[in-house]
């Protein structure tokens, strides 16, 4: 418990410490932390894979994020350059591009070492031809990609989003990106606070008891029921702040309280999607990287499809 309590201060304090630096100095701190993040993931998911049988290429899965950050910021700064919010469509369309061609080249070098395929397979005993197991062995990687690489890497747009035009928000001088990254961390941090304290103190009905027996349907509903009551206070602290006036003026409490109703529910279902591929491992935690929180990808689970849905929901509004 101590060492839960350890690591939750020390990931508290690294993030005061980035929206400090990105406030004051540069988005690009944030970036290095998204990638950084997005690479130990991506390298976990890649093992549960392997536990389960699918079997994939663990270096190629950690070190594609890389690939998709520098994509992400790349295609933000010409996003701001032509003063078009479509180039970061042009941009997700260029990763999932990217997903298919590493793919493709990843399922023909396996072609081109057959002789470790063959010794690979003999280990596994596996019982394919060489052309079959390594198009599977380069499908799998494309799943260690696309979750939760190429999701994950959506923090990279919210982070720029003060580049993007936005209709409404253009022109305005507020730090829209720090108040959207920040309502990406607290929905998941507040959602799975209070469902945790709700569940136990209430109890009842297990949500879904056979993907993961801890979680109830009393945990689930005061989880968004408390996060959306907290996000009201947030709502209402920013907007007594100067920096950010601007930008609360033209974004009303009830679209943001949306935002984070909706981002409550997604953030648990982010949490279940997690829970099936362990619970497929036979494993508990993902890895042992976080001290009392098991690995990465147990930490980040929520904040996955977390990325894409505030990228939408901000762009939806703003629009």
């Amino acid at each position: 418990m101590k060492k839960r309590v350890y690591t939750s201060i020390a990931i508290v304090i690294s993030l005061v410490l980035l929206f400090v630096l990105k406030f004051y100095v540069s988005d690009f701190f944030f970036d290095a932390f998204f990638g950084a993040i997005a690479c130990f993931a991506a390298f976990e998911m890649s093992r549960l894979l392997s536990k389960i049988g699918k079997y994939n290429y663990l270096y190629l899965s950690t070190a594609f994020p890389l690939l998709i950050l520098a994509m992400n910021i790349g295609g933000m700064y010409i996003a701001e350059m032509k003063q078009s919010y479509f180039w970061v469509l042009y941009t997700i369309l260029i990763d999932l591009g990217i997903v298919v061609l590493v793919t493709f080249g990843a399922f023909l070098f396996g072609l081109c070492r057959k002789k470790k395929i063959l010794n690979e397979m003999s280990v596994r005993e596996i019982n394919d031809s060489v052309t079959k197991f390594a198009f599977m062995k380069a499908l799998h990687t494309a799943v260690a990609f696309l979750y939760p690489a190429f999701l994950f890497m959506f923090f990279i747009f919210i982070n720029h989003l003060d580049m993007m035009p936005l209709g409404r928000l253009e022109g305005i001088e507020s730090k829209v990106s720090v108040f959207a990254v920040l309502t990406a961390f607290i929905i998941p941090m507040l959602t799975d606070t209070f469902a945790m304290l709700t569940g136990s103190v209430i109890g009842g009905k297990k949500l879904c008891p056979k993907v993961s027996p801890n979680k109830t349907i009393s945990g689930s509903v005061g989880g968004v029921l408390w996060c959306v009551l907290f996000g009201a206070c947030v709502y209402l602290i920013f907007g007594c702040m100067p920096a950010f006036e601007a930008f609360i003026d033209v974004f009303p409490i009830w679209a943001y309280l949306l935002i984070v109703l909706i981002g409550s529910c997604v953030a648990q279902g982010g949490d279940l999607i997690e829970s099936v591929i362990k619970r497929r491992a036979k494993v508990s935690d993902s890895g042992k990287i976080l001290p009392g929180h098991g690995g990465m990808l147990d930490r980040i689970d929520s904040y996955i499809f977390m990325a894409p849905y505030i990228l939408i929901a901000f762009w939806i509004f703003a629009i």
